[in-house]
This record gives structure tokens, sequence and C-alpha cells, in this order.
């Protein structure tokens, strides 16, 4: 375990030697070093225009059925009858 714990303390002290890529090179945005050295624009403009507008129009809204809760059926043995309230012979 204590190989393991000082391959990665060795690998994040060499990881933290590593050149940083600067990535506007000292030119600023838009720029970057030619050739020569010297600054050179990124291409020409980018020109970015606002979309159309879209109008949607609210969708329809159709009011539900209500819910109908009907009792459950009172069901009794076979060889009765459903009297009074109850099961009865």
């Amino acid at each position: 375990m204590k190989y393991l714990i000082a391959a990665a303390l060795l690998a994040t002290t060499v990881a933290g030697f590593a050149p940083v890529a600067d990535a506007a090179q000292g030119c600023g945005p838009g720029f970057h070093r030619g050739p020569y050295g010297a600054c050179v624009s990124n291409r020409r403009a980018v020109v970015v225009r606002p979309g159309p507008v879209v109008v949607v129009r609210p969708p329809v809204v159709y009011r539900r059925a209500p819910v109908v809760v009907v009792p459950r059926a009172r069901v009794c043995p076979r060889g009765m009858v459903w009297v009074a309230g109850r099961c009865r012979y």
C-alpha cells in the first residue's frame, strides 16, 4: 500500500512541473502567434445574428370527465341471498 501512495505522490509531483499552455500566447483574445512570432488575427470576425422570433399558440386544455367511483357490489356465497344489509340463507 505504501508503494501505491508513493507512486501517486510522485505522479502528482511530476505533473506539477509540466509546462502550462497559454491559449492566448500573449497576444490577447482573437489573436495567436504566427510562424515568425508576430500576433496574427484568428481568421475573420464572427458575427452572430439573433434568430427569428417564433410565436407559439398556447396548448388547448380540455376539461377531463369527472371520475366516477362505483362501490363494489355485495357478493354472497353460493346458496345465500343479500337481504337487509347482509347475506342470509
